[in-house]
C-alpha cells in the first residue's frame, strides 16, 4: 500500500481507501461488511468513509459494530463522518438538516455514538449550505476540534470560491480551515480536481479524498451490454444513476478503453482507479465492494499505477475525449 499525506497535514492516507455509501446499502450483513473491512484493514487501508445521511445513520450504526468487534488499534486507522442532509429522511425537520452550529454539533455526537469511537479524524461538510454564513460553519468545526471530537474537518462538493472563503474567515479568525475536500473525480467528472482547485492546491494545499473513480460503476463495463440485475443502478433510489450515466456515447467510449485496456493487460477498474490515483492532488480514492473478490480486483489499482505513463494518459485522453479545456486569459 501507498500512504500520501493529506494535503499540508500531517495525517496520512492509503491511497486506496474504503467507503460505505453504496456497500452498506446493498450488504446488511455484518459478517460479509466484517470481511470486507478486515479484507481492506489487511490490504493496507487505513480510512474508512462513512456518513449520517447513508442509509438513514444505518451505515455508521454497522461499521460501528463492525470496528468494535474488530478491535483495531485505533490509532492504526482513519475514520470519517460528514453532515449536512440528515438521516432522518423525509421526516426531518428544520435544525435536522444543514450546516448550522446547531445541526453539525448535534450530528457529531451522534455520529459518535453510531461509529461507537470517541472522536472522529475527519468530519465533512457534506455540501455547501447557502443559508449559513461560512464564518459559522468554520467557527463550528473550530469548536469541535478544540472539544476533540474531530481532528481535521473539510467540505465535500463544495466550489472552489466557497473553499476559498472559508479559508478567508478562518485565517481572519486565527482558526484551521478545511485541509480535505471530497469530490467526485473520474474520467467523466475531471474539471474540479483538474482545473477548478488548481490554484488552491498551489497556493494552499489541500488533500482529496475522491468518491465514484468508476463512475457509479459505468467505468467497470459492467453495464455495456445493459443494466445487471443487482447492480448499483439497478437498485430502487438510484434511478438518477440510469439517467445520469447510461447514454450510448459514454458507453462507447468504456467499450474502447476496455479495448485498451487489454492491450495493456489490465482490467479495466483497475485502469481507471489507477489513472485517479495518478494524479498528485488525489490522496486517496475511495474505493466501495459488496464482494470480496470485488475488492481484491480493484485493490490491483496498485499494481497498474506505475503503467500510467504521460503516453498512456494521452491515449486516454484521446479515447475518452475528456479532459478539460483551459481558457488562457
Amino acid at each position: 500500500m501507498e500512504y500520501r499525506r493529506m494535503g499540508k497535514t500531517g495525517l496520512q492516507l492509503s491511497a486506496l481507501s474504503f467507503g460505505s455509501w453504496v456497500t452498506f446499502a446493498r450488504q446488511t450483513d455484518d459478517n460479509t461488511n466484517e470481511r470486507l473491512m478486515a479484507q481492506a484493514y489487511e490490504a493496507g487501508v487505513n480510512f474508512f468513509d462513512n456518513a449520517e445521511v447513508y442509509s438513514a445513520g444505518l451505515s455508521e450504526e454497522m461499521m460501528g459494530r463492525v470496528l468494535r468487534k474488530l478491535n483495531w488499534d485505533r490509532s492504526s486507522y482513519v475514520l470519517s463522518s460528514k453532515a449536512f442532509f440528515g438521516w432522518k429522511g423525509l421526516d426531518k425537520k428544520p435544525n435536522q438538516h444543514g450546516l448550522s452550529r446547531k445541526h453539525l454539533m448535534e450530528a457529531c455526537h451522534e455520529a459518535l455514538e453510531r461509529l461507537q469511537v470517541e472522536y472522529l479524524d475527519l468530519y465533512y461538510c457534506h455540501r455547501p449550505d447557502p443559508n449559513v454564513p461560512i464564518e459559522e460553519v468554520v467557527r463550528t468545526m473550530n469548536t469541535l476540534i478544540q472539544q476533540g471530537k474531530i481532528f481535521y474537518w473539510g467540505t465535500s462538493e463544495w466550489s472552489a470560491s466557497e473553499i476559498m472563503e472559508a479559508h478567508m474567515h478562518a485565517k481572519e479568525m486565527g482558526l484551521e480551515g478545511p485541509s480535505v475536500e471530497q469530490p467526485e473525480y473520474n474520467l467523466f467528472n475531471r474539471r474540479k480536481i483538474e482545473v477548478d482547485y488548481a490554484p488552491i492546491f498551489k497556493n494552499i494545499g489541500m488533500g482529496t479524498t475522491i468518491w465514484s473513480p468508476l463512475a457509479s460503476g459505468l467505468l467497470t463495463g459492467k453495464y455495456n451490454d445493459g443494466i445487471p440485475e443487482g447492480s448499483r443502478m439497478s437498485l430502487e433510489g438510484y434511478e438518477w444513476l440510469r439517467d445520469k450515466a447510461v447514454v450510448n456515447d459514454k458507453l462507447n467510449r468504456v467499450k474502447a478503453l476496455g479495448d485498451f485496456a487489454n492491450e495493456l493487460g489490465v482490467s479495466l477498474p483497475t485502469l481507471c482507479i489507477a489513472w485517479c490515483i495518478s494524479n498528485p492532488n488525489v490522496t486517496t480514492a475511495i474505493l466501495g465492494a459488496t464482494k470480496e473478490s470485488q475488492l481484491t480486483e480493484n485493490l490491483k489499482a496498485l499494481e497498474v499505477l506505475p503503467l500510467i505513463t504521460a503516453e498512456v494518459k494521452e491515449k486516454i485522453d484521446e479515447i475518452m475525449g475528456t479532459k478539460p479545456v483551459v481558457i488562457q486569459n
